[in-house]
């Protein structure tokens, strides 16, 4: 058993490809339409037939809490905590760090050492809190 695809739940498609490809490097790998919509993954360059990240959009009307889309409302909930949605690895934190820096990316919690490696937590742009992290 394997994950051949997880998914992130983005306010607006486009936007998230821009900052999932421009900004943090990942590869466009699958874009076809779907409704009003797109099945639109990205994948790490380094691992092109591995894991998709799915940016999904968050606003399925089918699926209401208080007359709003869930996947909003779920979004909303824990970027409000701070609590991210997802999570990310680098092989050299402090090098994307510095480079997500310049770049203009948000950090909500800057580079950390911590007891298993280092992380940071930094808004995606599209409704979400992201932990990127370093093991060992």
């Amino acid at each position: 058993m394997f994950v051949p695809v997880t998914s992130i739940l983005v306010d607006d498609q486009d936007k998230a490809l821009a900052f999932y490809t421009d900004v943090l490097g990942f590869v466009k790998k699958t874009d076809i339409p779907a409704g009003d919509a797109k099945w639109l993954t990205v994948v790490s360059p380094d691992a092109p037939d591995g894991v998709e990240l799915l940016l999904e959009p968050d606003g399925n009307p089918g699926i209401q809490i208080d007359g709003k889309p869930a996947g909003q409302v779920y979004k909303k909930t824990l970027y409000d905590a701070g609590i991210p949605f997802t999570m990310l690895g680098s092989t050299d934190l402090e090098k994307d760090y510095a480079r997500m820096k310049e770049l203009g990316v948000r950090f909500t919690q800057e580079l950390t050492k911590t007891d298993f490696g280092a992380q940071a937590v930094f808004d995606d742009t599209c409704g979400n809190l992201i932990i990127l992290v370093q093991q060992g």
